[in-house]
């Protein structure tokens, strides 16, 4: 266990900022801090804290404890991965529908995680215990591209692109209905939805909503169904299934946002993709892009709608 005091000479930062850049030298990522702070390990003036969003002052003594690492509750599985790139710093897997990202509630193994400590034995530890690696995450049932990170570094670089928006993922999606337009941006708060707490919804920033903006434009129009081409500008859960369903065209095949229509193909989960991935490499910093081929369902799918 290690213990930090800071003092603080110009005030005026949130905590956690300001925690970030002074503890930049022990690669400690933004969210790892968060949970020190949530986890009453941060104390200002001798009083604990659990809020990352308290503002230091001039003049306050911060005591940061780092506890010893806890000991990795998961378990490595031998499950099959489909590795689109790989080098010592990251790999980029293709995920199939049904394969959860991380361990949660109603998944405790099985999932992509479990699947990853088996491949990359120097994994734990990287960004978290229970999510060791993940950078960004995909819903169960979306397939495509996910990048996880295999060091501490790159955890960090990766999700620093991400929030500066210079990462670029895009995704393919077939939809019910035709939108009137060949091009559009969705800009709508998304929160928890406040009856259905399994799902997502349109909420206001107020009422604690979280900016969301998606970029969507059509690929190819199928009679009554269009084969769409998104861009995420930001990455909140269930971002482009709450935001197509909001503007009336919801994704085909999505349980908590459509409603059930016989399209004549059996689908495992939504058709949504993550088709690309765009990224800028931690240590070489050339720019890699990775695409994952369109799983057999989805085209499947295409095939049937272009025939009608």
């Amino acid at each position: 266990m290690e213990k930090i005091e800071l003092y603080v000479e110009f005030g005026g930062d949130r905590l956690d900022r300001y925690l970030a850049e002074e503890l930049s030298g022990l690669s400690l990522s933004r969210s790892r801090i968060q949970s020190l702070i949530e986890q009453g390990w941060v104390a200002i003036n001798n009083q604990a804290c659990i809020s990352k969003k308290i503002t230091v002052k001039a003049g306050d003594t911060i005591i940061v404890t780092i506890p010893e690492a806890e000991p990795l509750a998961l378990a490595a599985e031998h499950i099959p991965l489909d590795i689109l790139y790989e080098d010592d710093e990251l790999i980029v897997v293709n995920k199939p529908a049904g394969l959860v990202v991380h361990p949660a509630p109603g998944h405790p193994n099985g999932t992509l995680v479990n699947a990853l400590l088996a491949h990359c034995p120097y994994l734990p530890g990287i960004g978290g215990i229970q999510r060791p690696g993940i950078v960004h995450r995909l819903d169960k049932d979306t397939t495509g591209a996910i990048v996880v990170a295999k060091t501490e570094f790159s955890h960090q670089h990766l999700q620093a692109q991400l929030k500066a928006k210079t990462a670029r993922r895009e995704y393919l999606g077939v939809v019910y209905g035709a939108p009137k337009t060949e091009i559009g941006t969705i800009n709508l708060p998304i929160g928890r939805h406040p009856v259905d707490r399994k799902k997502m919804a349109v909420v206001p920033l107020e009422k604690g909503g979280r900016e969301a903006v998606t970029h969507w434009q059509i690929q190819e129009r199928l009679s009554n169904y269009t084969l769409m081409h998104y861009q995420l500008e930001t990455g909140r859960t269930h971002q482009i299934r709450v935001h197509s369903s909001q503007i009336g065209h919801p994704i085909v095949g999505d349980p908590l946002y459509s409603s059930a229509h016989s399209i004549g193909v059996k689908l495992s989960g939504q058709a949504l993709h993550a088709w690309r991935l765009r990224l800028q490499h931690p240590v070489t910093q050339e720019w890699l892009e990775v695409t994952a081929p369109i799983p057999e369902e989805f085209r499947k799918l295409l095939d049937v709608l272009r025939r009608r």
